[in-house]
């Protein structure tokens, strides 16, 4: 007898979830979706009982809930990517664990992905975001450069809350290294994209577990895991300060053959090197980063490691 495929799948990583899981997922299980859902939490290995919210899920849910746990903490996107891997719906949709994205809202991203036109619809909530200064400044900075970087479409606004089509999931989960970015993956795949309007929640319960060494590194997966942007950037940044220093031994030189001696002392000196030592710095630390990340990779790094995958809900 053949499994049933859902309609929609719907994807969890979980850190720190044990005050809002539960409440989230009973909104996403009431939701009446045609063809049925089910439900993929991972356990990014928390450390408060957010296993011990699933396993009450998993007893009680109405759909068909997967719990998949890590050994040890991995990141979000990383989270998501096993998330991806343990689907079986015609459509995935990601999204948070503390209800500020409305389980509400998944049936309109649904709809505007069912459509037909589009491989993934991300839900834009850029006008009334709930979270702190500092993230709403680094989310405008992220989607800001992943223009430049990933090469996105003018106007789209990247988030985590996104519905994808069974053919990209199947696309992405393919990449297998250490440093995922999702959005990276998705506009490496696919042009066919869009945002639609959505709201946006506070968090009621709990701490965000996102802090400013997270945004970090995510930024560092965007701009090295998938692009040489930030190498070009340094050859051109080379180039100039090579440009500037011809350009300054010219004038010391023509200043000496006019006998008015050097144009700038000792101070102006030492700023100038360490503002030249510093630039060459930077660029040795991209590269570097980039060999880092090449060296991981080739040694086979994992994504993550599951622990155990349990499954529950009814249906």
């Amino acid at each position: 007898m053949s499994e049933t495929v859902p309609t929609l799948s719907i994807v969890i990583p979980l850190y720190r979830s044990e005050a809002t899981i539960e409440r989230v997922v009973a909104e996403l299980a009431a939701l009446p979706v045609e063809g049925g859902l089910e439900i993929v939490l991972v356990n990014d290995c928390s450390p408060d009982d957010t296993l011990g919210a699933c396993r009450r899920i998993m007893a009680t849910c109405p759909v068909p809930v997967a719990v998949a746990s890590h050994a040890r903490n991995f990141g979000e996107h990383n989270a998501v990517m096993t998330g991806l891997r343990h689907t079986r719906g015609c459509w995935v949709v990601t999204m948070d664990d503390d209800g500020q994205n409305p389980p509400s809202e998944v049936p309109k991203l649904l709809a505007a992905a069912q459509s037909g036109r589009h491989d993934v619809v991300f839900g834009d909530y850029s006008a009334a975001k709930e979270h702190a200064a500092w993230r709403n400044w680094g989310s405008r900075f992220t989607n800001d450069v992943a223009g430049w970087l990933l090469d996105k479409p003018r106007g789209l606004y990247l988030s985590s809350f996104r519905c994808m089509s069974r053919f990209i999931v199947d696309e992405i989960v393919r990449y297998e290294g250490p440093y995922p970015y999702i959005d990276g993956l998705i506009l490496q795949s696919t042009r066919a994209v869009t945002a639609i309007r959505v709201a946006h929640k506070p968090r009621e319960q709990g701490e965000s577990g996102y802090n400013l060494r997270r945004l970090v590194r995510l930024w560092l997966n965007m701009f090295t895991s998938f692009s040489v942007a930030p190498l070009r950037a340094a050859t051109v940044l080379g180039l100039a300060l090579s440009a500037l220093g011809v350009i300054g031994v010219v004038a010391v030189l023509c200043l000496y053959l006019a006998d008015k001696g050097p144009a700038f002392g000792w101070g102006s000196l030492m700023a100038a090197l360490l503002v030249f030592s510093g630039a060459q710095l930077v660029m040795l630390g991209v590269i570097g980063e980039y060999l880092g990340r090449a060296y991981l990779t080739a040694n086979r790094r994992p994504q993550s490691v599951v622990r155990e995958v349990l499954r529950g809900g009814k249906g």
